[in-house]
């Protein structure tokens, strides 16, 4: 027995030719219904997101003991910030006791801060973004399932104060209090 397959072969290729016309008819079309476009085109100025320049920024370990001298509302949090003098000194002290303490103005910057609260990761600040008044603190961490006991790992980093209301820790804030 022999079957038809020339007759059937003509109406799957013209089935393909016609499959493939409709993907090429709707491939520019998609490609300009805004597939391309990004969502900061319509965001208006205020609400744009900005990238805080890191002025410095160190990595170390911090010692549980000493978590005393960090700002009173933010020694359990996972990140903070300082902005003072005052409160600056002894923490860098802690952080860094045999190097010098380096020259902040706060009149101008703060000192943000982060450090992992469950594991002994090390971590390094890489980026702070700005929306909103907002900062959000973006660090890099090593993964570890090492206890938390004798210090933290911990990173800080320099940035200008101007438009800085608040630091996002989570889905808390913490207010950024003028410098007097």
């Amino acid at each position: 027995m022999q079957l038809p397959v020339g007759r059937y072969r003509g109406n799957i290729l013209y089935g393909l030719k016609f499959a493939l016309f409709l993907l090429l008819l709707w491939v520019p079309l998609f490609n300009m219904c805004g597939c391309t476009a990004t969502n900061t085109i319509n965001t208006p100025p205020d609400t744009a997101l900005i990238n805080i320049p890191l002025l410095e920024k160190w990595s170390g370990d911090y010692p549980v003991s000493e978590l005393g001298r960090l700002p009173g509302e933010q020694q359990d949090m996972a990140a903070g910030y300082i902005g003072d003098t005052e409160t600056f000194i002894p923490v860098w002290r802690a952080f860094m006791p045999g190097e010098i303490l380096p020259a902040v103005d706060f009149s101008k910057n703060i000192v943000v801060f982060t450090r992992n609260v469950q594991f002994y990761n090390r971590t390094s600040i890489f980026k702070v973004e700005l929306q909103d008044g907002a900062a959000e603190i973006f660090a890099m961490e090593t993964m570890s399932a090492m206890p938390i006991e004798e210090k933290v790992a911990m990173a800080m980093a320099v940035i200008p104060r101007k438009g800085v209301m608040s630091i996002e820790v989570g889905t808390e804030k913490i207010q950024v209090v003028d410098f007097k």
